[in-house]
């Protein structure tokens, strides 16, 4: 990866805090501009001093970095999210910083901080989002326990939730990028956030992660799409990110019942291939994908029959984008609106 050199400030890392997300964000979003229409100045200062907070819809996001490729990193997969850069919380603090040493001056690298301690190997100094995007993904996971958090693609139509979980290679993001342009409102690429107090799914709206070929595909797919920097030879290929639309950030705050589950599963010249699942199989997938049910224990089993129990579950192959969400589009209109157990 061709790597630029950057200049960093030398201030200490912010603490970042383990939270129940018990408080509330002042909402400051309202009146605020969009990132995108924020001069990059502004945002590296920012960025610089304070921070930024970018309101995820369950949660905030804190991020701070002396990047100088990061102001506009962000602007380009965050566009439609409101600059606001005082609030008085944040349930994840993210902290970038340069690598010490000669690598200052010799292949620059960007270091992600939590607690004051490295947790994962350095990026390139000109690759600060992807490391950005993957750190605050980790940390969620890691502290965020009043939800359950399935590692699946999440979209809402008709008040209701489509959960898509599945092991990384599925096609899981690329079929959730293609259906937040056709009529699905994007709640999340990475987890499906069930909140067991209301029993709706959060939206945790970042921007979709998408890998490889899965690029160009989508480029083509819906050439609209608002697709950030490719950032070649990550550890997992190319990597560009796709930025939520501006109906998603606005609605980001409105919850989604169970509404059904597909199973996604991406096959190079298949046909598609639509069926029933049982709720057995189901259940198990849920669980499987979950990054907390674990350590839920029973109010993660509660969780999942919950979310089982409300909604009719698919496996699908497919690999052709527009066939597939024409079987899903007929099986969901086939759906009463009552209870889909």
């Amino acid at each position: 990866m061709a790597v630029s050199h950057q200049r960093w400030c030398r201030s200490p890392c912010a603490r970042i805090r383990g939270v129940t997300a018990t408080k509330r964000v002042i909402d400051a979003t309202a009146t605020a501009a969009r990132l995108a229409d924020i001069s990059r100045a502004h945002v590296a200062e920012a960025l610089k001093g304070k921070g930024l907070w970018l309101d995820l819809g369950a949660l905030t996001l804190h991020v701070r970095s002396c990047a100088e490729n990061l102001p506009a990193q962000l602007q380009a997969c965050y566009p439609e999210f409101p600059f606001v850069t005082r609030s008085d919380w944040a349930d994840v603090h993210v902290r970038l910083e340069p690598g010490r040493g000669l690598r200052r001056f010799i292949k620059p690298q960007a270091v992600f901080l939590a607690d004051a301690r490295e947790v994962f190997a350095p990026f390139p100094a000109d690759s600060p989002l992807p490391l950005m995007e993957w750190g605050a993904n980790w940390l969620i996971g890691q502290r965020t326990h009043h939800l359950l958090l399935l590692h699946a693609g999440a979209l809402e139509r008709d008040g209701r939730a489509l959960v898509l979980p599945a092991l990384p290679g599925s096609g899981k993001s690329t079929l959730t990028a293609a259906l937040s342009h056709r009529g699905w409102r994007l709640l999340s690429d990475e987890f499906g956030a069930f909140d067991p107090m209301t029993g709706q799914f959060r939206a945790m709206l970042k921007p979709v992660a998408l890998k490889n070929e899965s690029i160009e595909v989508i480029r083509k797919f819906e050439p609209s799409a608002c697709i950030g920097p490719i950032f070649p030879k990550t550890r997992k290929g190319d990597v560009a990110h796709m930025a939520a639309s501006a109906l998603a950030v606005r609605r980001r705050k409105e919850g989604a019942r169970p509404g059904a589950i597909v199973l996604p599963r991406w096959e190079a010249g298949s046909p598609t291939k639509l069926q029933r699942a049982s709720p057995e199989t189901a259940f198990s997938s849920l669980a499987f994908n979950a990054f907390n049910y674990q350590l839920l224990g029973e109010a993660g089993f509660d969780a999942v029959l919950d979310i089982v129990r409300q909604s009719p579950a698919w496996e699908l192959v497919y690999s052709d984008l527009d066939d597939a969400i024409k079987a899903l589009d007929v099986e969901w209109q086939a759906l009463p609106a009552g209870d889909w157990s």
